[in-house]
């Protein structure tokens, strides 16, 4: 008997204009970050994500060698792909996650409520949290942003 895949189902958004193998191996590493993989875990294999999503079975080939490069999969002859680490940092973070998740749930709520759909929600957020990231990103070792404001020893205050 085959080992059972992990709970994990891609889908693939052919307007989004990120290509499909790369869809699969960013919403891997989402489910790695989430805990919904774990080491161990088998992910579908090709021709269940091919029969789930009418995809060429090279692309999801693809997406597993990519995945496998980066050191986070590893496929087993005759077996299928398994996790072999995670991307979720400490083994609490789930609960270190927990208030920002009913946090950021709640914000969902409301943005639906307001009457954003979910694809409005997704740009809205992405581009918050795009400015946010940039705001703090530094230029070398200079401790400025893009906009040449400097936030060094900000992290003591």
């Amino acid at each position: 008997m085959a080992p059972e895949s992990a709970a994990v189902e891609f889908r693939i958004d052919r307007r989004s204009g990120v290509a499909t193998y790369l869809q699969i191996v960013q919403q891997t590493k989402q489910a790695l970050r989430l805990g919904v993989l774990e080491p161990g875990d088998r992910l579908p294999t090709a021709r269940e994500v091919v029969e789930a999503t009418a995809i060429n079975p090279n692309t999801v080939l693809k997406a597993y060698r990519e995945l496998e490069r980066e050191g986070l999969v590893e496929a087993r002859r005759g077996l299928g792909t398994f996790v072999r680490r995670t991307l979720g940092g400490a083994p609490d973070a789930t609960a270190a996650d927990a208030p920002l998740r009913t946090e950021l749930a709640d914000w969902a709520r409301r943005a639906r409520a307001a009457g954003l759909e979910k694809d409005d929600v997704g740009a809205l957020f992405t581009a918050v949290l795009d400015s946010t990231y940039s705001t703090y990103s530094t230029n070398g070792m200079n401790g400025t942003d893009s906009a040449g404001r400097s936030h060094e020893g900000e992290q003591e205050r």
